[in-house]
């Protein structure tokens, strides 16, 4: 065996060896810079950071202030339940994830698995409702509907339900006390959004993921006040999600109580007069239309009209805020904002908006006195009025002769109010206005608050709309090109108002103005609008904001932040003007379009006054309006597709009034059965632990309707006035 001299490294693996060694010290280098960067220049703060990520938040829901009424009486407030809550932390530590307990747990709620299993789940860009929003840390509610009897089986047999607890716990309640059920002023909760945390995250009132707020009515309004403060409890977890201990803990403050003007026992008789002043308009046949009245929806407002506080506001179709409570369902979603449900949701006190008919009249009257027409002039109230080639009627085309201004109301007569805007519409230059116009009767229309917000402490109120002439240059800028594609010279009625409203649709035009005059046209308000306008001329021409709100009181009763009523601008008009229409107005009640639904009532102790409006819109059935004010009240309704005012709408005002004094069908009154003679001017008490001095409510009863004896007393309908 030949023997091979050992021989020395080539230069080549030298060279390979002195990079290797050079490569192995840079990284070492780097390593030892990364290292130092870590833990010495960046130390602190990335301890922080891992600290952070090892603590965990469990929240315990504030309980929700109550929502009373103006005698304590709560309208909504919290009760007691049984609530079924599910740990994920624990469940999470099963080899099934928890799916056999959920299962067991489904079986003994009477559940589906599967909702049960949905409702643990955590919510995601992906995972739809049902899901759970909040941390993944605290108990995750299944139900709050659970019997005593299920949960003391889950209690039994904890070691079938791991991670199951049954605890009674603090769910919202609306009470509606003697049925007054107050839905849309009340409103709802549901589960705050993402977008909601992240808008409130820097203000003073962030919320957390498990907050119920607010949407809509009071419950969004004083959301802030009614909410409190959620309890924190801070968990040191390992990686694993397992909890090592109880770092810091914060006890949650309950929310505040909201008084309200409202009185339960008013509302009552208000829904219920609404309700059934709906079904008895459903009796009645429009000749028009060759059917029954549809009277779909309607709104009634009971308003103080020295303070503008709401005592009563209704709206119907209604609905149960209760059904949103625990997470509303598909099922009760779509029928409350289907397109068939006749969009209960909606507060048509503050948010429908219609024509409002000759309710609109002392508008124009007080325009036109400030235009220089004297209250006490002649107007020849004929039974019709021609402009052109068009013929604007008056209501059963009836004429009256020459009278004044009072009368014109009392009578509800068209032709006099058709003639004045008439006349100041060539004043201002007719379809050629001047530079500057006077445009009385629209000017005075802004001053009487119409066209905006009332301010009234409820979520989104709407304006309505005084269609002055910028407006009519807005509107048809907007619909130019719609109205000239439709347009055609010569074709079909739609047709043919298209091709004019594109050629002049801008334009102010003498009918735009008579129909306006009596309410008519493109004018839109609100039953709250009206009503703030009737409380000013009964407490001496002071437009109130109308108002919800009374008090706040913190939890234990020690705090009270009063609201007080807000006084807004002064009506348009002199004293005097408002004293004549103060007058028209009595004789509207005693002598003209609503004296045959005021025949008995007591009017040298309580006068009432009173405006009849029956509103023509177009492809439906006429509206029906009712303004009435006594000194201490204002009571505003209106019927969608009811048919006239007096008919429809004043005989449920009128029973409103009865039970507010406590007066008989026979014009008797009863100081006992009164509910409010006078407005309430205290607050309810509140113990100094928070207790309220809550006294009862009994549904209402209505008194029956008058007999024919009693119908004798009023004598037969006014003759000299039209059923309006």
């Amino acid at each position: 065996m030949t023997n091979i001299p050992e021989t020395g490294r080539t230069p080549r693996v030298q060279v390979r060896l002195v990079v290797i060694q050079v490569l192995v010290v840079s990284l070492l280098l780097t390593l030892g810079g990364r290292l130092w960067y870590l833990q010495i220049r960046n130390g602190e703060e990335y301890a922080e950071e891992a600290s952070g990520n090892h603590v965990q938040q469990v929240v315990q829901p504030a309980v929700r202030g109550s929502v009373l009424d103006a005698r304590g009486v709560p309208l909504a407030d919290n009760e007691t339940r049984l609530v079924v809550s599910a740990s994920r932390t624990d469940l999470m530590k099963m080899p099934d994830d928890g799916k056999a307990a959920l299962t067991r747990l489904a079986e003994v709620l009477g559940m589906q698995p599967k909702e049960v299993t949905d409702k643990v789940r955590l919510c995601d860009a992906e995972t739809k409702q049902p899901c759970w929003n909040g941390s993944p840390y605290q108990p995750i509610p299944i139900t709050d509907e659970a019997t005593p009897k299920q949960a003391l089986q889950i209690r039994e047999r904890s070691e079938d339900f791991p991670g199951i607890t049954a605890e009674p716990t603090a769910v919202r309640r609306y009470a509606a006390p003697g049925d007054a059920n107050t839905a849309q002023v009340l409103g709802y909760l549901s589960p705050v959004t993402d977008a909601e945390i992240e808008k409130a995250k820097d203000s003073d009132s962030p919320y957390l993921r498990s907050d119920q707020v607010g949407r809509s009515g009071l419950e969004r309004q004083y959301d802030k006040e009614l909410r409190g403060k959620a309890g924190i409890t801070r968990y040191e977890v390992d990686n694993l999600g397992r909890v090592i201990g109880e770092a810091k803990s914060d006890k949650a403050e309950p929310g505040a109580n909201v008084v309200t003007s409202i009185d339960a026992r008013v509302q009552r008789v208000a829904e219920y007069e609404l309700q059934a002043a709906l079904k008895e308009a459903r009796k009645v046949y429009d000749d028009n239309t060759s059917m029954n009245y549809k009277a779909d929806s309607g709104a009634i407002v009971v308003m103080e009209a020295k303070t503008g506080r709401v005592v009563a506001m209704a709206s119907n179709p209604t609905y149960d805020p209760n059904a949103w409570v625990g997470g509303i369902s598909g099922k009760d979603y779509a029928r409350l904002t289907g397109k068939n449900s006749n969009y209960p949701l909606l507060n048509r006190a503050i948010q429908g908006q219609a024509a409002p008919g000759s309710i609109f009249k002392v508008v124009p009257v007080a325009a036109a006195v400030n235009a220089g027409y004297g209250f006490d002039d002649n107007y020849e109230c004929s039974s019709s009025y021609a402009i052109g080639g068009q013929v604007f009627n008056n209501f059963e085309s009836k004429g009256y002769g020459s009278i004044d201004l009072g009368q014109a109301l009392e009578v509800s007569c068209d032709t006099v109010f058709y003639r004045l805007s008439h006349e100041e519409w060539k004043r201002d230059g007719g379809i050629k206005p001047k530079n500057k116009t006077n445009d009385w009767f629209y000017k005075t229309a802004h001053q009487f608050g119409l066209g905006k917000e009332t301010g009234i402490d409820l979520p989104n109120e709407v304006t309505g709309r005084i269609p002055d002439r910028q407006w009519k240059k807005d509107f048809w800028k907007a619909n130019k090109d719609a109205w000239c594609k439709a347009g055609k010279k010569g074709g079909d009625f739609i047709q043919q108002l298209s091709y004019e409203n594109c050629l002049e649709g801008n334009l102010m035009r003498a009918g735009d103005s008579v129909n306006y005059s009596i309410g008519q046209g493109d004018t839109l308000v609100t039953p709250i609008q009206m009503a703030a306008i009737y409380g000013a001329i009964s407490n001496g021409g002071t437009l109130y904001h109308p108002s919800v709100g009374k008090a706040v009181i913190s939890p234990d009763g020690k705090q009270v932040r009063e609201i007080a009523p807000r006084a807004g601008a002064k009506l348009p008009m002199t004293r005097k003007t408002r004293d004549e229409i103060d007058g028209a107005l009595e004789g509207v009640a005693t002598r003209g379009t609503a004296a045959w639904r005021f025949g008995g009532w007591p009017q040298d102790k309580i006068p009432m006054h009173a405006k009849t409006g029956t509103a023509e819109v177009h492809g439906k059935q006429t509206t029906s309006w009712f303004a009435t004010y006594t000194d201490e009240y204002a009571i505003v309704m209106t019927i969608a597709q009811g048919g006239t005012g007096s008919g429809a709408s004043a005989p449920a005002v009128r029973n409103v009034f009865n039970a507010l004094y406590g007066v008989s069908p026979e014009g008797k009154i009863d100081p006992r059965k009164a509910l409010l003679p006078q407005p309430q001017k205290s607050l309810p008490r509140i113990g100094r632990d928070g207790a309220i001095d809550s006294p009862r409510i009994r549904p209402y009863d209505p008194q029956p309707e008058p007999s024919p004896s009693t119908q004798a007393l009023a004598g037969p309908p006014a003759t000299t006035g039209r059923r309006d």
